[in-house]
């Protein structure tokens, strides 16, 4: 069976949208920076602070070949720099569908602020750092979709119609 995948930058809604389309189409539901947290036993905070961003990246590369491995269908929502290797994007092209939640910076700041667990973000400049951090993965999220859909004010269900509408229903 084939899992359906979202990727794409911090505060797309890849989680949002995963547990909607989870509900709409009676899978289950996993998140690899819940699955690493809960395999390392520590936050992904704790994991850039105390073990580094390689570690760390090293750890969604051994996520995804666990998920490999499972043999229910499943949506996954992938952490917002886990498509950056080009080992993950191989995996994540052997998973299934793999959709690009697409989302301008004025999205990105507009959900994410407040927000001080990621370690990413944490810094003055946060718009300018959002918006050379789009640019740059763009290129890795595109080469690793097989879908891109615009996220940018649109509610879970109506990405999930657009989704299904894109698959023709095959799903």
């Amino acid at each position: 069976m084939s899992h359906l995948i979202l990727i794409g930058y911090m505060g797309a809604g890849k989680t949002t949208v995963g547990k909607e389309c989870a509900r709409q189409l009676g899978r289950a539901f996993e998140d690899t920076d819940y699955l690493i947290e809960k395999k390392a036993g520590k936050t992904v905070s704790r994991i850039f602070e105390t073990e580094g961003e390689f570690a760390f990246r090293r750890m969604e590369t051994e996520v995804l070949l666990q998920l490999e491995s499972t043999s229910d269908s499943k949506v996954i929502a992938t952490g917002g720099g886990l498509p950056l290797r080009k080992e993950n994007r191989e995996i994540l092209k052997r998973l299934g569908i793999v959709v690009y939640l697409e989302v301008k910076t004025e999205t990105v700041m507009e959900r994410l602020k407040g927000d001080t667990t990621r370690p990413l973000l944490q810094y003055s400049d946060r718009e300018q750092r959002i918006e050379k951090m789009l640019r740059e993965r763009d290129g890795a999220y595109r080469l690793a979709a097989d879908l891109v859909i615009s996220a940018d004010g649109k509610s879970p269900e109506q990405i999930f119609k657009e989704l299904e509408r894109l698959t023709g229903g095959k799903l």
